[in-house]
């Protein structure tokens, strides 16, 4: 790819960061597999175990408490199952709600039955509707349920009320699984913030490599009950296979570096994004911007211009030496129409995603703003003609 080009679309995948590189290089040194007994299989489990510590003390909980994935669905699919209980609790969960505008990953229900999976309605501006909770709560009273809720909504960066929906369910009785995939370096992520039962993210959106993710507990009377991976018993029995460890070292390292530099590259980031706002609606007076009377995370803008598809301005943009997204880049490579902003009862149905991230710099949003002015301008010269 070539040096000059613009790269904004860091929720769908950070550039890796030098940290994560050098961690991931020394741990490539050794030869070792972690479940060896030998010197150098000591030395790779070292190497692990520093890894989950790292991870645990920055969610709060105890690093016997993580459990290595090769990424946040693998995470998802693992934790969304009828199975998770607390302590010598009976029974499994009856009913599993979803948040409407939950990544796909969670959206299918991971091992939930078709018929016991039930999404939790939106508001306008992109968060849950803490109503529509309440009342679907009190619909399944005295059962057992869990709820499925991103911290921070990939497609709008909406922060979603993580902590006044657990209150909630927790007073019914039910777990809380907490999607912290968008969240983490970005705003304030743990287990006491988020009061949350169990959080999952991926390396790869923090800077780190590509293939790694964790599932964390809150406590260790928290059990997922069934594993998806059977075989030699690595996680603590929970994730069979030999663990990835240059790329859990990297995961760890760019994890350690999102967490120190958060609030520095929040301040950093806010301005930014807004500048680019201001320099999109200048373009398109006509621009809606989606989340935007919710809180947001700093580094995400979505939007749509009224008349030019965001696929059309994706592709145009693309040719142009710009990378931006349209609603999750997890869909095959195919731009679709978008869930989240349906969910929001919004008209259109795609958006535009410019994320930011630790590599963007003023230059980087200058220049995009230059880009889609001639982008937009060669778009209607073209309808004019025509």
């Amino acid at each position: 790819m070539s040096s000059n080009r613009i790269y904004l679309d860091h929720n769908a995948t950070s550039p890796l960061r030098p940290e994560a590189r050098a961690a991931m290089l020394a741990a490539m040194e050794g030869p070792g597999n972690a479940s060896a007994v030998h010197a150098e299989g000591r030395a790779a489990k070292g190497v692990l175990e520093q890894a989950r510590a790292t991870i645990a003390k920055g969610l709060g909980t105890a690093a016997r408490n993580v459990t290595f994935t090769s990424g946040a669905t693998e995470a998802a699919t693992l934790v969304l199952s009828p199975m998770l209980h607390r302590g010598k609790e009976g029974g499994p969960i009856e009913v599993a709600l979803l948040g409407a505008g939950e990544h796909p990953a969670v959206l299918q229900g991971g091992r939930f039955a078709a018929g016991a999976i039930e999404r939790v309605a939106f508001t306008p501006e992109g968060a849950l509707s803490l109503p529509a909770l309440e009342a679907a709560l009190a619909r399944h009273a005295g059962r057992r349920l869990m709820l499925a809720l991103q911290a921070v909504n990939n497609e709008t960066g909406v922060i979603q009320p993580v902590r006044e929906a657990a209150a909630r369910v927790h007073a019914a009785g039910g777990l809380v699984v907490c999607d912290a995939t968008q969240a983490i370096g970005r705003i304030e992520t743990t287990f006491t913030t988020t009061q949350s039962d169990f959080l999952f993210f991926s390396s790869h959106k923090l800077g780190g490599p590509a293939g790694a993710g964790a599932l964390a507990a809150a406590q260790d009377d928290l059990h997922i009950g069934e594993t998806l991976l059977r075989g030699g018993g690595q996680e603590f029995g929970r994730r069979a296979g030999t663990e990835n460890v240059p790329a859990i070292a990297g995961f760890a390292a760019a994890f350690e570096a999102a967490l120190t530099s958060r609030e520095a590259e929040t301040a950093r980031l806010g301005p930014l994004r807004d500048r680019l706002e201001e320099r999109v609606a200048a373009i398109a007076p006509q621009a809606r911007f989606f989340g935007r009377g919710s809180p947001r995370a700093a580094c995400v803008s979505a939007f749509a211009i009224p008349g030019m598809p965001a696929h059309t301005l994706l592709m145009a943009l693309d040719l142009s030496g710009v990378a931006v997204s349209s609603g999750s880049a997890c869909s095959s490579g195919k731009v679709r129409e978008s869930h989240v902003l349906a969910a929001m009862g919004a008209q259109e149905k795609e958006a535009l995603r410019v994320s930011l991230g630790w590599s963007t710099r003023d230059e980087d949003v200058k220049q995009f703003g230059m880009v889609l002015a001639e982008v937009v301008d060669r778009i209607r010269s073209r309808r004019s003609v025509a």
